[in-house]
């Protein structure tokens, strides 16, 4: 296995984010800094970029893993450069959601949890965004799309392809807030 390490930039972050708890509880930042490594390294989070965690919050690897293997929000397999998070839930399902993830589906030609062959997509179907009223909705990085039609949902991917930019969580936050 070859080592990871963080930029110095993101090291700087890891920090500011440990300093936000007293001494011995910096485990308190490990979500925030799995976003923080999952961004950094390639949209997903390898045994690799775990460990680097693990290193930087001083924990034992397997805290690392047991906490990205529970949530959803972190990818422990490549995706695309743009991961089209789906609520698939019970306002998203009702104003369909299922219709907008076929549409979807047949225009990238992939399934549930596949990438494109380019690399540039990914699909994946998810609970509760938190968004019922303006359903149903899809999330690429930290963008919500709501009230989707498939014309919308055909002018977000084509403006992701024109951009070609991987997307995350972290996308639009100031990092100096941390």
């Amino acid at each position: 296995m070859s080592e990871l390490k963080f930029s110095s930039e993101s090291l700087a972050v890891i920090e500011k984010m440990m300093a936000r708890y007293p001494e011995g509880k910096h485990k308190s930042a490990l979500i925030p800094v799995l976003h923080l490594a999952q961004a950094e390294f390639d949209g997903w989070l390898s045994p690799e970029a775990m460990n680097a965690v693990a290193a930087a919050l001083k924990l034992q690897p397997v805290e690392v893993y047991e906490v990205a293997s529970f949530y959803t929000m972190f990818n422990l397999k490549p995706v695309g450069k743009c991961l089209i998070e789906v609520c698939r839930t019970s306002s998203c399902w009702l104003r369909g959601a299922n219709e907008i993830v076929e549409h979807i589906e047949k225009k990238l030609n992939i399934k549930d949890g596949e990438t494109t062959a380019d690399g540039m997509f990914t699909l994946k179907t998810v609970e509760c965004l938190g968004s019922c009223g303006t359903a149903p909705m899809m999330m690429i990085g930290a963008q919500f799309h709501e009230n989707l039609s498939y014309e919308k949902v055909d002018a977000i991917l084509a403006t992701c392809k024109t951009e070609n930019k991987r997307k995350t969580y972290f996308d639009n936050v100031n990092i100096d807030q941390y």
